[in-house]
């Protein structure tokens, strides 16, 4: 079996987004710019794989740093073994990071591993996986960062343009007009909407009469109902979750932030949400993620992969979506002309479904071309410091939502 010769950490920096949505603004201090950080892993037979962790878009130099860390413990080693490498990594690293920073480097090494092995097959990595479960997934897009109706409208008519009728916006608890008017013009386009209620940075989270409250309060002013309320409560608040399912008729959703298969199978187990967000490149990789759809499988949890990386990351979930009978993807909609690039067509999305990629390992593309367009910005880097900005009045969305709804 071919035996690992080379391991490259890749920080790439491209354009992202718009300058004006509030995630850019609020967390992206230096400019619409984003990092990725991937493994490159050489084989003995010349082939390379690429896999993502999603810490770079954070800390890209932490990345970096445990990249460096983690190579000597896989030189030399069988590249196919891709379980063994993995617990060769975790001996490494289990003792002070046994959740967390660490399993974001892991996963990029095991992406990148599974990569190259369907590289030197032939084979798209989903084949090493037990073959695809089906041709298409159904895919919702993923957006919503926006404070103007200008921004939602350009998103709703990206989303008719792709044949996507279902949609996820950012809000918090008293985004309750924002909300309803979002409801109302989507439904008028036949959207559906979900809501990511954004908790993973709160401290301390909001509680669940807040978000109960909120929901009853949206659902006053429209008849358009939610379709699933995502990260609702804090990631280390498992009961709050639990709780929020008896006193809502909203599907209560979350997990991308666990950064191990085991912590998700307890929450599965322990009924926590209606359906699970694993994402590859947090959680450790593919595999990790397939051991979560087998646990959900027989809890008969649905399991809706993350995808919000570069393009390593999305395609790793998706290659997972696709073995595992996945019944619905995340398609990120802010610009990211490098993630685009590097996904090419094997990322095809028709009349609202994605198509099953076809070309060998991830199907993704890095030239040394595009590394030199792409090239390492130090201040490329989403900040978990928020600046508030604060949303337009209450009354910017009132004159829309007057009148209407039950």
């Amino acid at each position: 079996m071919p035996n690992i010769t080379n391991i490259r950490c890749v920080l790439l920096s491209s354009s992202y987004a718009d300058a004006d949505d509030p995630e850019i603004k609020e967390c992206f201090p230096n400019g619409p710019k984003r990092t990725i950080g991937m493994v490159e892993v050489t084989l003995d037979n010349g082939v390379t794989g690429l896999g993502e962790g999603y810490l770079a878009v954070f800390a890209p130099r932490v990345f970096e740093s445990i990249v460096d860390l983690c190579r000597p413990q896989v030189m030399g080693k069988d590249g196919f073994d891709i379980a063994g490498r993995v617990r060769d990594l975790r001996s490494l690293c289990d003792y002070w990071s046994l959740q967390g920073a660490a399993r974001h480097v892991i996963a990029a090494f095991e992406i990148a591993l599974q990569d190259a092995k369907g590289k030197s097959l032939g084979v798209p990595v989903y084949d090493l996986l037990g073959g695809p479960k089906a041709d298409a997934i159904p895919i919702y897009g993923s957006g919503g960062c926006c404070d103007a109706k200008h921004q939602f409208l350009r998103e709703f008519d990206l989303l008719q343009s792709l044949g996507i009728t279902r949609y996820k916006m950012r809000a918090i608890k008293t985004d309750i007009l924002r909300t309803a008017w979002v409801l109302e013009e989507a439904g008028r386009r036949g959207i559906q909407v979900g809501v990511d209620m954004c908790q993973n940075l709160a401290d301390p989270p909001q509680e669940v009469e807040d978000v109960v409250a909120y929901v009853e309060a949206v659902h006053a002013l429209t008849d358009q109902r939610m379709i699933f309320v995502e990260e609702a409560i804090g990631p280390d608040a498992p009961e709050g979750f639990k709780a929020l399912r008896g006193r809502i008729d909203v599907p209560v959703c979350g997990g991308e932030i666990i950064t191990t298969p085991k912590e998700m199978i307890e929450r599965i187990n322990n009924d926590v949400y209606d359906f699970v967000q694993p994402d590859a490149s947090v959680m450790g990789g593919i595999s990790a993620v397939m051991d979560v759809f087998e646990a959900a499988r027989a809890k008969g949890t649905d399991v809706v992969v993350h995808a919000w990386g570069g393009a390593a990351a999305i395609m790793a979930s998706y290659h997972a979506a696709f073995a595992a009978g996945g019944k619905l993807v995340e398609y990120p909609m802010l610009d990211f002309p490098l993630g685009t690039e590097m996904i090419g067509d094997q990322g095809r999305i028709v009349e609202g479904q994605l198509l099953r990629p076809t070309a060998p390992g991830l199907g993704l593309t890095l030239t040394p071309e595009m590394e030199a367009r792409y090239t390492f910005d130090e201040t490329a880097v989403y900040s978990c410091a928020l600046i508030d900005f604060g949303p337009p009045p209450d009354s910017y969305w009132a004159r829309e939502t007057e009148g209407q709804g039950a």
